[in-house]
């Protein structure tokens, strides 16, 4: 989050925002599954000004072998924002924030692949922001369970994430750049849709009880319109996969 700025108009007297969404509105979402061809598992995610690309490798055998865990796979994500994302020039190279993300995200997906069934392996998503314009790590989630979903590995469930917030004093749903730099409070929420779980959660800023219950449900009812965007891009993948294969045979 930025500062607070109450000269700033991020909502109208109609209760539209500055780019025309209402309160409980999502920024639109595009989603592609299977874009690299050299990764087990891809996606490629529009969400708004937001342009991910994210590839999952795996699982293999970890390498060096003093890091393997006999019981399970180790999860790693490597979240990464390029240079030209931003509109001031990012230093290349990771930073503390693109560290801790990878980690955050990594945290959660532990919870929900089935990591037992790869003893000693590694699986490996690769996250990289193209174009920032706030809820990036929601972003990358997103896109990366898609990716992992794509590669083919097991889990408890399908994970998405999305954000709510406060700006200019009213909750809304999925900040854009202007809301993240100027509004009250962020809170993302990741969750896996088959047993409810909340994988990711955290916030920036300020939220009465009251603000927090309406941001989390306006989270949850976020999260439920990403599930859509991410099942109709596998859906989309693993049609032409299979016509491919038809086509193929014959």
């Amino acid at each position: 989050m930025g500062t607070p700025n109450p000269d700033i108009e991020l909502i109208d007297k109609k209760g539209l925002r500055s780019d025309g969404r209402k309160p409980d509105q999502i920024r639109p979402l595009k989603i592609e599954a299977g874009v690299l061809h050299r990764a087990d598992g891809s996606a490629y995610l529009e969400w708004g000004n937001n342009k991910v690309l994210c590839g999952v490798y795996g699982p293999r055998e970890y390498n060096p072998r003093r890091f393997q865990q006999s019981d399970k796979a180790v999860v790693r994500c490597k979240y990464n924002m390029a240079a030209f994302s931003t509109s001031d020039r990012k230093r290349p190279g990771p930073d503390r924030r693109s560290q801790e993300i990878g980690k955050v995200i990594a945290d959660a997906f532990e919870n929900v692949i089935l990591t037992e069934r790869y003893p000693r392996g590694v699986i490996d998503i690769n996250m990289e922001i193209l174009q920032a314009d706030a809820g990036t790590r929601c972003a990358a989630l997103t896109a990366a369970a898609v990716a992992l979903a794509d590669a083919g590995i097991p889990m408890k469930g399908m994970v998405s994430a999305c954000a709510a917030g406060k700006v200019n004093g009213v909750v809304c749903v999925d900040l854009d750049g202007p809301e993240d730099n100027f509004g009250e409070a962020d809170l993302p929420i990741g969750i896996n849709h088959t047993t409810g779980e909340i994988v990711l959660l955290q916030m920036d800023g300020h939220l009465s009880d009251k603000e927090y219950e309406e941001a989390l449900d306006m989270a949850v009812a976020g999260n439920k319109e990403v599930l859509k965007s991410q099942r109709e891009a596998l859906m989309k993948r693993f049609n032409a996969s299979l016509d491919a294969q038809e086509n193929g045979g014959a």
